[in-house]
C-alpha cells in the first residue's frame, strides 16, 4: 500500500487551490465543508465559485499561480491540466514540504482524495491509491445505498454513551465490553425504525441505569 490512511483536521488552516473550474469548485466545496480557510489562485472562476467568493467563504487571487504563492499553505491542490502548472507547484510544494494533491495526476499527488460517503460526523473512504477512481466511485455508491441516513444518528447516539460510559472511570478492559454490548447488531434498524423505547430499553439493560441522551430527547419530541 502507497499511501498512509489519515484524517486531517483542516479547520482555520490555509488551503490554496490552484485553478478555477469546474474541478477546483468540487475541491473548493470539500475544504469548506471542513472549515478549511480557502484561497483560490486563477485568473477565471466558475459561476459556483464565484458565489462562494461574493459570499465570504473564500479568497480569491485573480491572476495565475506565481513562485512562492505556497509559502503559507498547509495543503494544496492544483486543480489545473495546464502540465507546466503542475510541474512548478509540484516542486516547490516538494521543495517547502507542503501536503500537495495534483487533480488526476497520481504521480505529482503526496496525498490523494478517496471517494467518500459522509453520514454526519461518519466518513466512509474508499481508495485504490489512485489505480481506478471509476471503481472507488462505484464502492462509494454501494456504500451509499447500504449506509442510510440512521448511521449518522446512531453515532450520535454511541459519542453521548461513550461519554457517560467513560464518566463513571472504570477500567479500559470494562469499558471496552460496555461499548461492544451497547453497540447491538440490530441497533441501527431500530434507529432506522424509530424505536426509541426500545433502544432505551437496551441501553438501560446494559448500563444499569438510565442514561439521558440528548439525541434521544430530540427524536422523541420530533
Amino acid at each position: 500500500m502507497r499511501y498512509f490512511p489519515i484524517n486531517l483536521d483542516i479547520s482555520g488552516r490555509l488551503c490554496i487551490v490552484i485553478g478555477g473550474g469546474n474541478v477546483a469548485e468540487r475541491k473548493v466545496r470539500s475544504l469548506l465543508e471542513c472549515n478549511g480557510s480557502v484561497m483560490v489562485i486563477s485568473p477565471d472562476l466558475t459561476d459556483g465559485l464565484a458565489s462562494i467568493k461574493d459570499a465570504g467563504g473564500l479568497v480569491w487571487e485573480n491572476r495565475a499561480y506565481r513562485e512562492g504563492d505556497l509559502k503559507e499553505a498547509f495543503l494544496v491542490i492544483a486543480a489545473t491540466d495546464d502540465p507546466d502548472v503542475q510541474e512548478r507547484v509540484f516542486c516547490e510544494a516538494e521543495q517547502a514540504n507542503r501536503l500537495l494533491n495534483v487533480a488526476d495526476v497520481p504521480d505529482r499527488c503526496n496525498f490523494i482524495l478517496p471517494a467518500t460517503v459522509q453520514r454526519g460526523d461518519l466518513s466512509i473512504s474508499v481508495s485504490t491509491s489512485g489505480k481506478s477512481p471509476a471503481l472507488a466511485r462505484r464502492l462509494r455508491e454501494e456504500f451509499e445505498d447500504r449506509i442510510g441516513p440512521e448511521y449518522e444518528i446512531l453515532l450520535n447516539i454511541m459519542g453521548e454513551l461513550r461519554q457517560a460510559v467513560l464518566s463513571r472511570g472504570r477500567p479500559h478492559d470494562e469499558n471496552k465490553v460496555l461499548f461492544n454490548r451497547l453497540l447491538h447488531p440490530e441497533i441501527a434498524v431500530w434507529v432506522r425504525d424509530g424505536q426509541w423505547d426500545r433502544i432505551k430499553d437496551h441501553i438501560r439493560n446494559i448500563l444499569g441505569a438510565e442514561v439521558s441522551l440528548t439525541t434521544l430527547k430530540r427524536l422523541n419530541s420530533e
